[in-house]
């Protein structure tokens, strides 16, 4: 076993792919095909189960991935301290839904990284593509929410492919609109304030259940109901459309300007925010930091944490 092999695992991970891992790697797909069986065969475990649709890590390999990542982040260290040779790249990557909190702990650890060379990935996708995503480790960490309507089944997923959850805080159900929406003025909201207005949700692809969806009360019909892929379109579209969409009640007006305003809505429910991580891989330093950042921004916008 060498460090090179160790390296190989990782940017095969982080990549998705042998043959993109190949090309940042500067190898052959051959070469780095090799090196790999080479190593599974030589520790006796099968570190990724091979496919038509391509390459996956298995449950000895994400075990073995939490491994290698901390001698290769230790070799680092040994190698800026006795051979002073410059820091190592730092690496991180998040999956989350469309929350701007996510996004200022995100820029937060950038700032505090302190780091010459770094390649972050923030993801904001899809619920059953964030759960793919930490359970593949292509992501360290993953944000969602659950409440009484999807517990059950997005539990049952986390279950199913070792992921834990961990929760942040709970909120109470808000709506997010434009400042000169006609209901902006007001104190609290109900559904039936809302039925002339277009309802704005987060698209979930080939997943689009009801137990993926990004907002609560997802089963409830709307009159008018418009699907996006991101954030920026929903903003415009609160704003050009005068529509809404249900969420946390945390809008940040640093990343959204100050035409987004929240109103509380008035719906016997709430939206519980956690991360989730798969429990057999020790998190990396920057990942820890990240979480950090979560809390400390949460803890910004006045709401009591969760442990």
């Amino acid at each position: 076993m060498t460090l090179q092999q160790l390296k190989y695992v990782i940017e095969v991970v982080n990549s998705g792919s042998i043959n993109e891992a190949a090309r940042k790697l500067f190898v052959s797909q051959p070469s780095l095909s090799n090196a790999i069986k080479e190593l599974e065969a030589e520790i006796g475990i099968e570190i990724f189960l091979r496919s038509a649709k391509g390459i996956t890590l298995s449950v000895d390999g994400s075990e073995f991935l939490g491994y290698a990542r901390q001698v290769v982040e230790q070799a680092g260290l040994l190698e800026q301290r006795y051979l002073h040779k410059k820091p190592s790249r730092q690496l991180c990557s998040i999956s989350t839904q469309h929350y701007a909190f996510a996004v200022n702990a995100f820029v937060n650890l950038i700032k505090r990284s302190g780091a010459d060379e770094y390649e972050f990935t923030l993801r904001e996708t899809r619920t059953y593509e964030i759960i793919e995503d930490v359970k593949n480790l292509r992501s360290e960490i993953g944000i969602l929410y659950m409440n009484p309507f999807n517990r059950k089944v997005i539990e049952k997923l986390l279950r199913e492919n070792r992921l834990d959850f961990h929760p942040l805080f709970t909120a109470k159900p808000h709506i997010f609109i434009s400042t000169q929406n006609p209901l902006a003025g007001r104190k609290s909201v109900t559904l039936e304030d809302l039925e002339d207005y277009p309802y704005l949700s987060f698209e979930q692809g080939e997943y689009n259940s009801f137990y993926f969806s990004e907002e609560i009360l997802s089963t409830v019909f709307h009159k008018k109901s418009i699907h996006v892929s991101d954030r920026a379109t929903l903003f415009n579209l609160l704003i050009g459309l005068n529509g809404y969409t249900i969420s946390t009640g945390i809008v940040s007006a640093d990343l959204n300007g100050d035409n987004i305003i929240s109103v509380p809505l008035k719906a016997n429910d709430h939206i519980q925010v956690g991360w989730i991580a798969n429990h057999q891989v020790q998190l990396s330093k920057q990942a820890g930091i990240y979480i950090d950042e979560l809390r400390n921004v949460i803890r910004e916008y006045g709401l009591p944490l969760q442990e």
